[in-house]
């Protein structure tokens, strides 16, 4: 719950941000000459993809949650099994036993949305975020060709 909150108020202020630069955007491009509309265009455009940005995050973060949901009910989450240091951080020996198990799983049924999911836990847990997001991105996308989409 404190990561939605975290993400939901994150989202907030770069909303804010993207209405501030735009209405300075507008503004630059009302002034008329031709260096504060070159101007204002440009700073118009950072705004826009800052939405696109957020949206497609926004989009990611619930399928996946979705993705989640689904397998909690099928009672197919991955397990915590990760042994952790005295500070609390996942021991990189545990995480990496985990992923190889992980990976070989999912080369023995590499259309199964699941395996790709367990995956994606693993690679994160790994600290390999670029990975994590990838593996994750091919089960949300294993998963609406598969038939069983989410209702969005």
């Amino acid at each position: 719950m404190r990561a939605k909150l975290s993400y939901a108020l994150t989202a907030a202020v770069l909303v804010v941000y993207f209405v501030l630069v735009g209405s300075r955007g507008v503004m630059l491009i009302q002034a008329g000459t031709p260096l504060t509309v070159t101007f204002g265009v440009a700073v118009l455009i950072l705004p826009v993809i800052g939405v696109w940005f957020l949206w497609k995050n926004t989009q990611f973060v619930r399928r996946a949650n979705q993705l989640a949901a689904e397998l909690d009910a099928e009672g197919g989450l991955p397990a915590d099994e990760l042994k952790r240091t005295p500070s609390g951080r996942i021991d990189r020996d545990s995480a990496d036993e985990v992923f190889a198990r992980r990976k070989a799983e999912t080369e023995a049924a590499p259309d199964d949305w699941r395996a790709w999911f367990r995956l994606a836990v693993a690679y994160h847990d790994a600290r390999d975020t670029p990975r994590a997001r990838k593996a994750m991105q091919h089960a949300i996308t294993l998963h609406r060709t598969s038939g069983q989409q989410t209702p969005h």
